[in-house]
């Protein structure tokens, strides 16, 4: 079976449409088309200097060009005119709706999995709307109750319990209820996604020292250690809870499938350290398979031909090995 994917730009004045143009300079094996203003690709491919043949559909089936330098795209226009690295509140309804039309081919049955590129979470709010991030939105959007942000390196896997949370609200978030949650759709992602058919899975404590015995912090004492043995009763193959400082070493990694980390910067710059702009964000639990770029919309990039597309071109790799694995 032959996968294909729709491809969100994000932000447009960020770097989303600079590496969809980059990636699109080379010849592909993966079949996409991109949901945008085909005018801003124009613009920004002429900004930078690179050839760009755009090919447009007139729905989400029509054949997709894999040629070096051509790209089909699914339009949707922009509200206002954009300039490289400048955001607009205007804009931020379009960034909205591309992600809507994306969701629709996915539920549609038109593509096998949605790619996005970087959005700027705070235009957004600036613009009136509630918006945390993509994982937040699409659960939202696809009416479903947990879904888990998954980053992707080799073989370097780590999930998050909580996202894009202020820390000092985090503890609140840990009950014993998201944790189960959590593990069982991660456990289930591993083994159909990723073909693991039983998952080890290393789980980190919150607090430093992993609360050292309940001196400091009473959460894993009280939530994660009782959780994790209810789990394992149900034999599921979990470690934990571990103190994050020490988890992350190389014998402890080669005897797991994944990690789960308590919240967003606890487990991220680990990876981020060692593969950043070669990773890919993976949302587990949703109806389709959803995978983006590590990295943010880099304004200060934005139209200067210095952006890596390597991770959109991960993204893409990675939506379309998880597809396979499915089926």
């Amino acid at each position: 079976m032959e996968v294909r994917s729709a491809l969100t730009v994000g932000e447009p004045a960020g770097i989303g449409p600079d590496i969809v143009i980059q990636l699109v300079q080379h010849e592909r094996a993966q079949q996409f088309f991109a949901i945008a203003d085909p005018e801003l690709l124009t613009e920004r491919a002429r900004q930078l200097g690179l050839p760009l043949h755009i090919d447009l559909l007139s729905q989400p089936t029509d054949e997709c060009h894999r040629s070096a330098s051509h790209l089909s795209i699914l339009p949707v226009s922009l509200t206002t005119r954009c300039v490289p690295g400048q955001l607009s509140v205007e804009n931020a309804h379009y960034v909205l709706e591309c992600l809507r039309v994306a969701v629709q081919c996915c539920q549609e049955g038109a593509v096998h999995a949605m790619v996005t590129a970087p959005v700027q979470k705070s235009i957004m709010n600036d613009a009136g709307i509630a918006f945390s991030g993509h994982t937040e939105w699409l659960a939202e959007m696809t009416h479903t109750d947990h879904v888990v942000m998954l980053l992707v390196a080799c073989n370097l896997r780590v999930a998050l319990l909580t996202t894009h949370v202020p820390l000092r609200e985090v503890a609140d978030y840990i009950t014993c209820d998201r944790l189960r949650r959590t593990v069982l759709i991660l456990e289930q992602g591993l083994q159909r996604y990723f073909a693991i058919r039983a998952p080890r899975i290393l789980v980190s404590g919150l607090n430093p020292h992993a609360g050292e015995g309940g001196h400091i912090g009473r959460e894993e004492v009280e939530i994660i250690s009782p959780c994790l043995q209810e789990l394992r009763k149900q034999g599921l193959n979990l470690r934990g809870p571990l103190p994050a400082d020490t988890l992350f070493n190389p014998k402890d990694l080669r005897q797991a499938d994944a990690v789960l980390a308590m919240y967003h910067d606890q487990g991220l710059p680990v990876l981020k350290h060692r593969y950043f702009g070669r990773a890919v964000n993976v949302t587990l639990g949703l109806p389709f398979v959803r995978t983006s770029v590590d990295h943010g919309s880099a304004l200060q990039l934005a139209g200067s031909g210095k952006s890596d597309w390597n991770s959109l071109h991960a993204a893409l790799t990675c939506a379309q090995d998880m597809v396979h694995a499915a089926c």
